[in-house]
């Protein structure tokens, strides 16, 4: 059996969630794998705090918060805003010239060059709320029976889609020095070339992993997903050391995994 060195992975949350629900992985993903849920304000253990509704502050307090968790060898993991996020704190590194992450992973996102700036337009009222809840899948039923979980979720979710309002996608000009590996669901309503393009964020690696299901895949077919996300940290960890920030790896696959026949 190969000894792998420690990785913590850090998780950041979907829109309107807390990032308790990656608890769970610990039991699932290679010992070596230290998974670090990341609460964002307003919700879970930090639900007395107030909401961030920018994006770029979101993500500076972020990259404060987390140091401590980024300083030995890490990677960030996020779904949908959390994959948006993820991409944001990468990015923030860079510029600063911190500790990068060993990878980006992304699952239920498009890409920050793709993304449809009308996309949360018109979703402020509780009825449009509820209605993309619906929409999107993978709220239990007993949040929309009990009137005090909802509420919460609500306000959650509309602070969170305010954040994702406020993304301005800027080009650097150059990928991030880093492998980037992507999950989608194939009846998510993200188009398929919207995933793909997850590629030119990447100064390495580049994968883009297909499974079963709606834009909540990872929860309906949560062994499947965690197999191939256990499968690409495996992967991860056999390769090289990390790269400085703002300088580029070498000796790293660059092609493309982008059809739908994968996983």
């Amino acid at each position: 059996m190969v000894m792998r060195a420690p990785l913590s992975l850090l998780c950041l949350p979907c829109a309107g969630a807390s990032a308790a629900a990656y608890l769970r992985w610990r039991r699932f993903l290679p010992p070596w794998v230290r998974v670090v849920p990341v609460e964002l304000p307003g919700r879970g253990i930090r639900m007395g705090e107030a909401f961030f509704e920018d994006f770029d502050a979101l993500v500076a307090r972020l990259c404060a918060e987390q140091a401590e968790a980024m300083r030995g060898d890490f990677a960030i993991f996020g779904h949908s805003m959390g994959a948006l996020l993820a991409h944001g704190v990468s990015r923030r590194l860079q510029a600063l010239q911190r500790r990068m992450p060993r990878a980006l992973l992304v699952s239920g996102c498009a890409a920050p060059s793709r993304r449809d700036p009308e996309r949360f337009d018109g979703k402020e009222d509780d009825a449009s709320l509820i209605a993309e809840l619906r929409k999107q899948g993978g709220t239990p039923e007993e949040v929309f029976a009990n009137a005090e979980l909802l509420r919460i979720t609500l306000d959650v979710l509309c602070a969170d889609y305010r954040v994702c309002r406020s993304h301005v996608h800027r080009d650097a000009g150059q990928p991030l020095p880093l492998p980037v590996h992507a999950f989608a669901g194939r009846e998510d309503d993200i188009a398929p070339e919207a995933m793909s393009a997850w590629v030119a964020e990447a100064g390495g690696a580049f994968t883009l992993d297909w499974f079963e299901g709606g834009h909540f895949f990872i929860r309906q077919h949560e062994a499947a997903f965690l197999a191939a996300l256990g499968q690409r940290l495996e992967q991860l960890a056999a390769a090289e050391t990390p790269a400085v920030a703002g300088l580029p790896r070498t000796h790293l696959e660059a092609a493309a995994m982008s059809g739908r026949g994968s996983i």
